[in-house]
């Protein structure tokens, strides 16, 4: 690896937008020490992309404090999913950041002498971070978002840590289930892809999974419950995605709306154990795994990539490869421009291997007739 310095002092500022995600405190490990190693200062930008606003929240980052954040969960530069520079809001829709905003963030930008902005972040923070680039920043990209959902890279981190956690939940409640002859229901998060509750699904051995590309039907679902108490099997074990929706149905959101940030899915987990148990005589419990999903350490898989993602970040930096975000492609870490990478969000095909693969077990995805 080149680690030869640039011909002019080079400094990067780092900003992590949305929520917060195992291991987002690994990539800044890995960006502030790979730069150190080509000469270059790094700097942090603090509460999200609202600190690069009058008066700029600046944190000074020294490579050799860096170590304790390999394994730290959530990220020391904090972060936000709401306020000023949402990009997306509602179900998924898009909307331009107020060009005034976008502007003064310029000029701080350019005030404090930045050569580059690192921006890690899901969709929405990836949509700021092309519109900041159209006024004229160096911005770079690091894929980040527990769902998996950005079409552009095979994976996102913190997606493995989050299907760990759900998997150990799942673990734990098949116990209680089997002890007392109930339903049990996890909601997991997701949002509008079931990457999660699909993978979870089938590491942990669920009975039903509901995921938002497949409407479910209720009468389905109780069915699948029902059949295996024919069997013998008096336990039945369902994760169902946050985004998840009955045919015809809409989403569950917890609360309010607010007008500047996405709807706050949650709740269908609940709907759908009241629905079975209704249908079916079963005592049936539902279990919210969620923030859970975005807290603690990440895993070693998560860490790795997380190191991977980082030190590319500055790679592209060097070679001035900007308004572009990297990407984990089948040929290793490769950049692909911000404007493909969150141009549309990755789902679950609906007759993709890993449905055929629920199927196959037996797995309902709820929609059989």
């Amino acid at each position: 690896m080149n680690t030869n310095h640039l011909p002019e002092p080079t400094k990067i500022a780092i900003v992590t937008g949305g929520g917060d995600c195992p291991g987002l405190n690994t990539v800044i490990r890995a960006i502030v020490k790979a730069a150190a190693l080509r000469g270059w200062e790094s700097v942090g930008i603090q509460d999200g992309y609202e600190g690069l606003l009058d008066p700029p929240q600046i944190q000074a980052l020294d490579y050799r404090a860096m170590d304790a954040l390999l394994y730290r969960g959530g990220t020391i530069l904090g972060t936000r999913n709401r306020g000023r520079f949402s990009a997306k809001t509602g179900h998924g829709q898009a909307r331009r950041v107020p060009e005034e905003i976008l502007q003064e963030a310029k000029e701080n930008f350019d005030a404090l002498g930045l050569s580059a902005l690192v921006c890690i972040g899901g969709d929405g923070s990836l949509t700021i971070a092309q519109q900041l680039y159209e006024t004229g920043m160096a911005v770079v990209g690091v894929p980040k978002t527990i769902d998996n959902d950005l079409a552009a890279t095979i994976m996102t981190f913190g997606f493995e840590t989050a299907v760990s956690t759900a998997v150990d939940a799942l673990d734990r409640l098949r116990s209680t289930a089997e002890s007392h002859d109930r339903v049990m229901v996890l909601e997991v998060m997701g949002r509008y892809a079931g990457w999660i509750a699909g993978f979870a699904g089938l590491a942990g051995g669920a009975d039903v999974i509901l995921i938002p590309e497949i409407e479910f039907d209720y009468d389905a679902v109780a069915r699948k419950v029902v059949a295996r108490e024919a069997i013998g099997k008096e336990y039945t074990l369902v994760v169902v995605a946050e985004g998840a929706k009955p045919r015809g149905g809409q989403f569950v959101t917890s609360g309010e709306t607010d007008g500047d940030r996405e709807a706050r899915l949650g709740g269908i987990g609940h709907v759908v154990a009241g629905e079975i148990e209704e249908r079916t005589g079963k005592e049936s419990r539902c279990v919210v795994l969620g923030h859970l999903q975005r807290g603690g350490q990440p895993s070693q898989w998560d860490r790795q990539l997380c190191t991977r993602f980082g030190v590319h970040a500055v790679e592209m930096i060097a070679a001035q490869q900007f308004g572009m975000m990297v990407a984990m492609t089948p040929k290793g870490m490769e950049p692909v421009s911000l404007v493909e990478a969150v141009a549309d969000i990755r789902r679950v095909p609906p007759d993709g291997e890993l449905v055929q693969t629920a199927r196959a077990l037996g797995v309902s995805l709820g929609d059989e007739l």
